[in-house]
């Protein structure tokens, strides 16, 4: 039984770890857009009826436009995702993604409600590292629960 759980638990950092490369990879395949094109872009999405997609278009060009935001997501989600998969430096790799994972859950949740298979998706991206955390409680636990002198 113990074995099937530690194989969950390396699928797990593998499916979590590979997604954070992706995504990392994916913040540079693209050049970030002038801050016209932004306004151009934006202009589409005027009508009441769009204002959640102007929300999202707003958001993502923001970070962009900050000339170093959306590099430094990117090499955090590339080298989190690096040391998740790597046996020695899993834990550590799964704890430095918590926040990034809890950003990308709470930007569909308020920003994509209406998409439920991305809800999903990304609940599970953000239980599966609670779930990596959690596995590795030993490791950490003594910092939360300081005994007395």
């Amino acid at each position: 039984m113990k074995k099937s759980i530690n194989i969950v638990f390396i699928i797990f950092r593998i499916f979590l770890g590979g997604f954070m490369i992706y995504g990392g990879i994916q913040k540079f395949a693209k050049p970030s857009p002038t801050p016209i094109e932004v306004v151009e872009k934006a202009n589409k999405f005027k009508s009441p009826e769009k204002e959640n997609t102007l929300q999202k278009v707003l958001y993502i060009n923001g970070a962009k436009q900050t000339g170093y935001f959306w590099q430094v997501l990117g090499v955090c989600e590339l080298l989190f995702g690096l040391l998740l998969i790597l046996q020695v430096t899993g834990f550590i790799g799964a704890l430095f993604l918590l926040p990034i994972t809890l950003n990308i859950f709470l930007f569909h949740l308020f920003l994509e409600p209406d998409d439920i298979k991305e809800l999903i998706q990304t609940s599970a991206l953000f239980g599966i590292n609670i779930a990596l955390v959690l596995k590795e409680r030993e490791k950490w636990k003594h910092f939360l629960w300081i005994k007395p002198i």
